[in-house]
């Protein structure tokens, strides 16, 4: 989430073109202009940090209140997402099934609070057969297997992969594991980008993520570890060293699931998945991040905290 050779994340969704053309005029001509309150990376940074806290008071409300209203939260924004995901291959002409996948993912979120890991693998393995076979009948023989694996893709990047926060949330102290793993992960984010912006220069992947850089990584690495190790130990009683390691994990994870979405946004032809949240873009701008760490979050967190 934090392309940052000028240190915007991802959500910015501001991806430098090439020059070259020669007609400098006319390109100055057709340029829009910066969008109001837009910061030096192109992201309207008071509309991006509002819907952010917005959302993190709307996390926290709905965990430490409430379980079963933030597993309601999850499905909603899951939901977002897919839709967005369905538009999005639908660019190509790809075709997945929404009302199947949404149904499908709603019951493998809720299981997993509720049954834990069998029943989140039993519920993803029924709905891919469910999802296969609503595509042979609704689109017939012509292009099946790339429908279908779109589909079976869409399910497991999204709600597969969510389903891992219902896991944490399951727990006694789920509500600590959650906000952990959201602190993490968001702190990538906003190291990134105060370190791209200042100290930006070297770019990590000009052709999948022409605005990440590396001196972003190492913001993303120092803040992701300061807060791992801070919040692990206060609310899990867990070792420094084990919250520390959270967080270095956690930022591999978060770059990889950042460019991952650069990859599949370029290869589908778009520059944001939706522009549902003012200053980031679409759901699935803003989740790409905790969907690639979560797992990894679970498992050190089922290792570390007794």
């Amino acid at each position: 989430m934090n392309d940052s050779a000028a240190g915007s994340p991802s959500g910015s969704g501001s991806e430098p073109g090439g020059s070259g053309s020669g007609d400098e005029t006319a390109s100055r001509t057709a340029a829009p202009g910066p969008e109001p309150g837009a910061s030096r990376t192109g992201r309207n940074l008071p509309a991006a940090i509002g819907v952010g806290v917005l959302l993190g008071a709307l996390v926290i409300l709905s965990l430490y209140t409430v379980k079963q209203i933030f597993v309601a939260v999850v499905v909603l924004f899951l939901g977002l997402g897919v839709f967005e995901l369905v538009k999005a291959v639908a660019a190509r002409d790809i075709r997945v099934p929404l009302w199947p996948v949404l149904a499908g993912g709603t019951a493998m979120l809720v299981g997993a609070y509720a049954g834990g890991p069998v029943s989140l693998a039993g519920a993803f393995a029924l709905t891919v057969l469910a999802v296969l076979t609503w595509r042979m009948f609704a689109g017939g023989i012509d292009g099946y297997v790339r429908d279908a694996t779109a589909s079976v893709f869409v399910l497991a990047y999204a709600p597969l992969l969510a389903g891992f926060v219902m896991l944490m949330l399951a727990e006694p102290d789920g509500a600590h594991r959650v906000v952990v793993f959201i602190a993490v992960t968001v702190s990538s984010d906003i190291g990134g980008y105060a370190a791209g912006v200042l100290f930006g220069k070297h770019r990590m992947s000009p052709v999948i993520s022409p605005k990440k850089t590396w001196e972003g990584f190492a913001g993303s690495a120092l803040a992701c570890m300061l807060v791992g190790a801070w919040l692990l130990s206060w609310l899990l009683d867990a070792a420094i060293w084990q919250g520390a390691l959270l967080g270095l994990v956690a930022v591999v994870c978060a770059t990889l699931g950042d460019l991952i979405e650069s990859v599949v946004k370029r290869d589908l032809g778009i520059k944001d998945m939706g522009t549902l949240l003012p200053g980031h873009g679409g759901v699935m701008d803003r989740l790409d991040s905790l969907l690639a760490v979560v797992v990894p979050a679970w498992l050190l967190m089922e290792l570390f905290v007794s």
